[in-house]
This record gives C-alpha cells, sequence and structure tokens, in this order.
C-alpha cells in the first residue's frame, strides 16, 4: 500500500465516500515544508515522579513541548469533602503549598530543560466543586456537574502563578511563566465529564457539551484575569470516536459532540426553541446573533485539541469511518466541520488543530485478548507514517507523542492497559524510540531503477543539540545498504535548519536495499532511525 496526504478540506456535503477519497488526493510532490509543528510528548507519571529524569531525556529526544496535566482536585484544598473550605480560590497562596510543589518542579525544570509546557487544567473537580444527586449513589465522583464558576477561580489562581511573576512564599525569584494552555481531557467521555447525556420525557439531549461550554468560557476568563490573555489557548481535547448511542457515562462522538457545543443540530443550523432549551442554548434568532460574544473563547481561541488515535489500525485508514469521528484517518472531518460551526455564526476563523495525545498500545507488553494490538516494530512504523501525515497536513500542528514509558497496568496481561510507550516499563527501548528520535518515512518503497524516491523524517534532536554546543550546524547522513549487504554508505548528508528537524528530499538510490538514517550528537553519540527496505526493479 502506498500511503498518501490528506486533503485541507473536507466538505461534508460530499459523503463519507469523498472523504475517504480524500486521503488519496494529493500527489506525493505536493508536500508543503513544515517550520512550525511542534513536537509534543505527553507521559505525566514520569514527570510527577521524576521531573529531572524525565525531562532530561526527553531534551536528548529533541522534545519540544509536554502535555502537563494539572487535576483541579489535585491542587484544591479539602478535595474530598462536600463542604467548600473559606479560602480565596484565585490566590495560588491560598492552596496547600504541597499540591504545589510537582507542578513547580515540572515547569521549572522544563525551562532549564529549553522546553515548553502546555498545561492543561483538567478535572476531576474537588467533591464541593461538583452538583448534585450523582447517580448509583455514587458519593465520590468528582467529573459530575463541575461548577464553572469555582473552575474560573482555580485556572485564575494557576494562570497567576505560572504568570512569570509570581514568588511562592519562601521562594527567591518567580516560576517560569507558561504561556501554553488547554482545558479539561476527553469531554466527550463519560468518565471524564458526566453526564454526557440526559432523558427528560425520553428525549435523549447531549449534556456534557453544554457543561464543557461553561467550562472552557470559565477558563478564558481566569487566564484572561491573570495576564494570560495573549496566550495559546486551546480547547477540545476530544476523544476521537464515541458510542452509537450515549448514555451518562459511555462516550459521545466527537463531531456530535462539537456541533452540541455550539448550539448547532446535525445540518449546522442553530437550535431552536425546546430543543435549545434541553440544551443551555439560545432558544432565539436574536439570541443565536449574541451567541458569538457571549462565548468569545470558541471563536477567539488559539486551536482545537484532539486525540487522533487509531488504535491498533493504519494511520491513514479508519477501519469502520463514521463522519462524527475525529481520528487521522478521518481527520478531515474534524477539519471540516469546524470551518461549519465557525462560519455558522459569521467567523471565517479556520481553527488549527492540535493533536496533544496519540501513540500505538503495543504487544508486548499488552496480550492480544480482546484487542488486535500491534507489535512494537509495526508501531514504529505507524508512528512514522502517521507524523509524516500530521506534517503534510496544513491544519495539523502537533504531533504528541503518548507516553514515554509504558505504565504495566497488571491488566495489560489480559489484554487491557494503556501501553503505548517507548519503553517498556522496565526501561528496555522498543523499536519505536529510535523510530520517534529519528521519524524516516517513504511515501515509496516500490519503484523503477533510476527513480527517486522521496525521503521525509527529523532530525529531532538536532535543535537543542545546535543550542547546547553553541550553534553549531546540524546535518543528518541519508544511509543505503545494498540487499545481502550489512554495510551502509552515506548517500546524502541533509542540512537540518527546521525547528522540528524536519526534512523531505529526494534520492536516486542505486539498487534495491535498506535505507535509514544516521545523525550524531555533538558529544560523538551516533544513533540512528528505524530500517526501511527498498525495491528497485
Amino acid at each position: 500500500m502506498v500511503p498518501t496526504p490528506l486533503r485541507r478540506k473536507q466538505k461534508s456535503t460530499f459523503g463519507l465516500l469523498l472523504a475517504l477519497l480524500a486521503l488519496l488526493a494529493l500527489p506525493a510532490g505536493q508536500a508543503r515544508a513544515s517550520t512550525d509543528q511542534i513536537a509534543m510528548l505527553m507521559d505525566d507519571p514520569g514527570l510527577y515522579t521524576n521531573a529531572g529524569g524525565t525531562l532530561s531525556q526527553l531534551h536528548a529526544l529533541g522534545v519540544q513541548m509536554v502535555r502537563l496535566s494539572v487535576r483541579w482536585q489535585a491542587i484544591a484544598p479539602r478535595a474530598n469533602s462536600h463542604r467548600r473550605p473559606h479560602f480565596n480560590a484565585a490566590d495560588p497562596g491560598a492552596y496547600p503549598a504541597a499540591s504545589w510543589r510537582a507542578v513547580d518542579a515540572i515547569v521549572q525544570t522544563a525551562q532549564q530543560e529549553g522546553i515548553r509546557v502546555d498545561l492543561d487544567a483538567m478535572g476531576g473537580a474537588p467533591l464541593w466543586a461538583t452538583g448534585p444527586r450523582p447517580p448509583g449513589g455514587k458519593k465520590h465522583f468528582y467529573q459530575w456537574k463541575p461548577s464553572a464558576s469555582q473552575f474560573r477561580l482555580f485556572v485564575q489562581a494557576l494562570g497567576t502563578r505560572y504568570s512569570g511573576s509570581y514568588t511562592p512564599a519562601g521562594a527567591s525569584k518567580p516560576l517560569p511563566r507558561v504561556s501554553f494552555w488547554s482545558v479539561w481531557n476527553e469531554p466527550d467521555y463519560g468518565p471524564s465529564l458526566a453526564p454526557q447525556g440526559v432523558y427528560p420525557k425520553h428525549i435523549r439531549v447531549e449534556n456534557s457539551p453544554h457543561l464543557y461550554r461553561n467550562l472552557v468560557d470559565a477558563a478564558w476568563n481566569g487566564l484572561h484575569r491573570s495576564g494570560h490573555g495573549g496566550d495559546t489557548f486551546l480547547f477540545g481535547e476530544v476523544a476521537p470516536r464515541g458510542a452509537k448511542t450515549w448514555g451518562v457515562f459511555s462516550g459521545m462522538k466527537p463531531l456530535i459532540f462539537l456541533r452540541a457545543m455550539y448550539c448547532l443540530n446535525s445540518h449546522y443550523r442553530p437550535l431552536r426553541g425546546s430543543a435549545a432549551a434541553l440544551r443551555g442554548c439560545p432558544t432565539s434568532a436574536a439570541g443565536s446573533r449574541r451567541f458569538r460574544s457571549q462565548h468569545p473563547a470558541l471563536f477567539g481561541a488559539s486551536g482545537f485539541s484532539d486525540h487522533p488515535y487509531m488504535r491498533w489500525y493504519p494511520p491513514n485508514h479508519e477501519k469502520h469511518p463514521d463522519r462524527n469521528y475525529s481520528s487521522l484517518g478521518t481527520i478531515g472531518f474534524l477539519e471540516s466541520g469546524l470551518d461549519r460551526v465557525a462560519r455558522a455564526y459569521g467567523s471565517h476563523t479556520s481553527f488549527p488543530i492540535y493533536d496533544t495525545e496519540f501513540g500505538y498500545i503495543t504487544s508486548p507488553p499488552n496480550k492480544r485478548v480482546k484487542y488486535p494490538y500491534v507489535s512494537p516494530a509495526t508501531a514504529a512504523y505507524y508512528i512514522n507514517w502517521a507524523e509524516y501525515l500530521h506534517w503534510r497536513d496544513p491544519r495539523l500542528k502537533s504531533y504528541n507523542q503518548y507516553l514515554l514509558r509504558d505504565a504495566l497496568q497488571r491488566t495489560a496481561l489480559h489484554g487491557y492497559g494503556f501501553n503505548s510507550g517507548l519503553v517498556f516499563f522496565n526501561g528496555t527501548p522498543k523499536p519505536m524510540f529510535d523510530a520517534y528520535r529519528l521519524p524516516l518515512y517513504l511515501p515509496q518503497t516500490n519503484a523503477s531503477r533510476g527513480s527517486n524516491l522521496e525521503v521525509w523524517g527529523s532530525a529531532r534532536p538536532a535543535h537543542f543539540a545546535s543550542a547546547d554546543s553553541g550553534g553549531a550546524p546540524q546535518s543528518v547522513q541519508i544511509q543505503f545498504a545494498a540487499s545481502g549487504s550489512s554495510t551502509f554508505s552515506t548517500v546524502v548528508n541533509v542540512p537540518i535548519s527546521d525547528p522540528g528537524g524536519y526534512f523531505d528530499t529526494h534520492v536516486q538510490f542505486p539498487s534495491s536495499g535498506t535505507v535509514r538514517l544516521l545523525y550524531t550528537y555533538p558529544s560523538g553519540q551516533a544513533v540512528e532511525s528505524r530500517h526501511v527496505d527498498i525495491t528497485l526493479h
């Protein structure tokens, strides 16, 4: 199969067939040179337990930004009480000092390593900021109807603490400034925000979009009040799929969630009357005209964040595509949907999309009991292919690897556990480790002799390596070994100038054989990419 890029826009009126054909629409020669795609990584367990060691390793890998979850309930005082304590929730100094310690250390160490931080303000909420009557008699459900007004105060405290001018008690200098923010995590997924749906008079009504709309408004307000009005602000953080029908705790398909958040029906027209009222939306045309000014974040944000996981499928092929999905294989639907919700309110905003979670669970460590997880070698191939597709799509502004190290949940032996790390839990690198450090992808590997083959890749560590060595020029070698030989020789030495280390070139290889990248750190350590076999005939 010859993988091909995604279209910039997908008109949903053409239907599902053309959306799939969009994956095959552009010839390889039309690739754009990406100069702004951010290499992100998320690994909360590693960062929270060993900030120094984890960030040092990410620096060596060339990671430009980490996404860090800052959980409201982990910071708030008396989070397990239903009675709100008396404190100024907008003042970071009014929170327990110990609650901030780990986040402070990560932000400070990231600055020292030259790595930016995406602070994701997310739930669960402290119980005193949750709504009444969770189902099933649950007394400790932290994602149940979180209070937007209380969340605004928490985000304001968060913004104040990481404003660049806040000095905690006992410290000698201010904490670093954070200028990149996102809101909540997978609000279209019941365990993250509930109830997803409600059923008044036996009518199925989307509810989580209303809750999330209020949380986004609150976060926008809190950050503006704390001096972050000009920062990068993302909302969405959606899971890429959902159930056929949503209940209280199930998942909602992300495009259904998106339309309801913007108070639109399935045809992207404003809801009216009782259908609007049940979803917390304006019920009249006059109310719809005020919607844009009442919800500035939904139209003025820096971008929309998505978790475009492809499960165990190849990165360009959703096995059961749905026009309401937002996986990488169906990303055109999300691009079109975002444009259509903006146009419904007279906005010409075309939101960039940030991938803030992506990866492939591997077997091992997971057993293929319930799901056909891919091998670590296949995952290495897929993540390079996926990053290439990201790079080809002008709307996608980041590529996020989740995780660095496997979680090794006990359930992995039974086919569960989100073990999508670059290394196994014991620290042994997977093939994905080298593939992430030096991505390599050839869209065509079978061609006639004398053809020029496109070679795309990245020397991800080059940016930091150049800075660490006083600005020394960086390059990566494209190497080749003929079939039957294990001896590689350099075919092209590619200078690296792109901030993400990316390059895209065409090379004429002498025969069938194997292609790899070789990069040498300023220290003299040489590392190589995964190997790609080519056949010339």
